[in-house]
């Protein structure tokens, strides 16, 4: 009972995965579960494997070895159809760029993601935006939108099917501070909502925003810190204590150059 208690908490598990490429092993033997609810940041410098684990965990890829469990299910024995399923109603995706369809309006932007159920609802669209405080700019194109705008677009867009999981993959990096702040405040109110949202991030202020933080280093997991005490003492009830240490941060201050960012 207990173990099914656990594996009911824990919404994702990485059991000793790896993703090799010929001699390059882009992840190497890593173990990760993430609580449903958990807010997390992944840090690392570029190169350290941030963005092949993104991809993994959201069934865009697959491990060379070891196993993803996803809300208990071992996804490496889904077939694509069932993946795509996955995709589609367990995990949210936002992207440092915002890959909008430039001749379609926000709302109908946002009703992109619903074409996939065959089933299209306008108001069940705007309600999306209403969430992230633009449902006066449903009608609006991107190229009507500024930077911040449009980042919060495909956030209501990844919301449209209610996922259990939002990744984000450096989702401020194109963004200036003012409309990072706003974009931080909107996850705030999500991870509040109970969404567990896990986080790509070259940025020390959105790293920190988060309950917990990982460090990767050539594809291994080499360090984590918390910045919730609460949060910590839920996670070692559940999971056990981590033997890994604090890390320097190697993220960037917000914001602190406007050009040169790119990594």
């Amino acid at each position: 009972m207990e173990n099914e208690k656990q594996s009911s908490d824990v919404v994702l598990h990485l059991d000793h995965v790896s993703k090799i490429y010929g001699e390059l092993h882009a992840l190497d033997d890593l173990t990760l579960s993430v609580p449903r609810g958990q807010w997390l940041s992944i840090v690392g410098s570029s190169g350290s494997g941030k963005t092949t684990l993104m991809n993994i965990i959201a069934c865009l890829d697959t491990p060379s070895r070891g196993s993803v469990v996803l809300r208990g299910v071992d996804v490496s024995g889904l077939r694509e159809r069932e993946l795509a399923d996955v995709r589609k109603n367990v995990i949210g995706l936002v992207f440092q760029k915002f890959y909008l369809v430039q001749h379609l309006t926000a709302l109908e932007n946002v009703m992109t993601a619903q074409y996939y159920h065959s089933v299209v609802d306008e108001s069940q669209a705007l309600d999306a935006l209403r969430q992230v405080g633009l449902e006066d700019r449903a009608h609006h194109l991107p190229s009507q939108l500024s930077g911040g705008e449009q980042q919060r677009v495909c956030i209501a867009r990844a919301l449209i099917n209610c996922p259990e999981i939002l990744l984000a993959d450096e989702p401020t990096g194109n963004l200036d501070e003012a409309n990072e702040h706003i974009v931080l405040d909107l996850f705030k109110r999500l991870h509040e909502q109970g969404t567990t949202i896990i986080v790509v991030t070259h940025d020390s202020t959105v790293a920190s925003q988060a309950q917990r933080e990982i460090m990767l280093n050539h594809g291994k997991l080499v360090g984590e810190q918390w910045n919730d005490e609460a949060a910590r003492e839920e996670y070692e009830a559940l999971v056990g204590s981590s033997s890994l240490g604090t890390f320097d941060d190697p993220t960037k201050s917000a914001k602190d150059t406007l050009s040169g960012s790119e990594e």
